[in-house]
């Protein structure tokens, strides 16, 4: 497997994590400026083939990933962005959709945690990526009702969740716009004092 390896060093030194938690995880970072490289096939199914192992309600598994294969395909996803994703997503390797069954197989009654069970699979297919060198960045800037007419996703079966962007890295200055190129940074987070709770909420 190709390991992807880029001049431009993104700086963490900033983010504050607890003393333990696992650089592959306070590193990850979404960023915008990619550079137009080619992914192997057998790269893109080792980081896909990693979603499945994500937990699920019941061992549901309810996500449906769709990515991109060809230029043509690209240039359609692409079309299923929004405006503002368009702008910088065009360099990116692969495009995708995270998409969720509404229902249990098993008995076709609604599935409440299928989004939340298909956020869990995004994030091994991120975490997988990195692994290669690679970065991704998920999108809610897209065209839901475009995206289930143009790629045939029937709406009462499914639904779409998020876009995603898989890349190399490249550096900031290559970013078509001063506000995109100020954003690229990594961000910070909130403190732990405002995430995290004892006991009951209000006490």
């Amino acid at each position: 497997m190709i390991t992807y390896i880029t001049d431009y060093q993104p700086d963490f030194s900033h983010r504050d994590p607890d003393e333990g938690v696992a650089e592959f995880l306070w590193q990850r970072w979404s960023p915008r400026s990619f550079k137009k490289v080619e992914i192997p096939e057998e790269t893109l199914t080792t980081i896909v083939d990693a979603a499945r192992w994500s937990t699920s309600c019941f061992n549901e598994q309810p996500w449906l990933i769709m990515t991109s294969s060809t230029p043509e395909e690209f240039a359609l996803y692409h079309s299923l962005l929004t405006e503002k994703n368009r702008v910088w997503t065009v360099n990116a390797s692969v495009l995708g959709f995270m998409v969720a069954r509404r229902t249990f197989a098993y008995n076709r009654k609604p599935n409440r945690w299928a989004a939340f069970d298909t956020g869990s699979a995004w994030m091994c297919l991120t975490l997988q990526a990195r692994e290669f060198g690679l970065y991704t960045h998920g999108m809610g800037g897209i065209k839901v009702a475009e995206i289930h007419r143009q790629l045939a996703i029937p709406e009462e079966e499914y639904e779409v969740i998020c876009g995603f962007a898989i890349g190399v890295l490249d550096l900031p200055e290559k970013l078509p716009t001063e506000d995109l190129r100020e954003r690229e940074v990594p961000s910070e987070r909130k403190p732990l004092s405002e995430i995290w709770r004892h006991g009951r909420l209000g006490e």
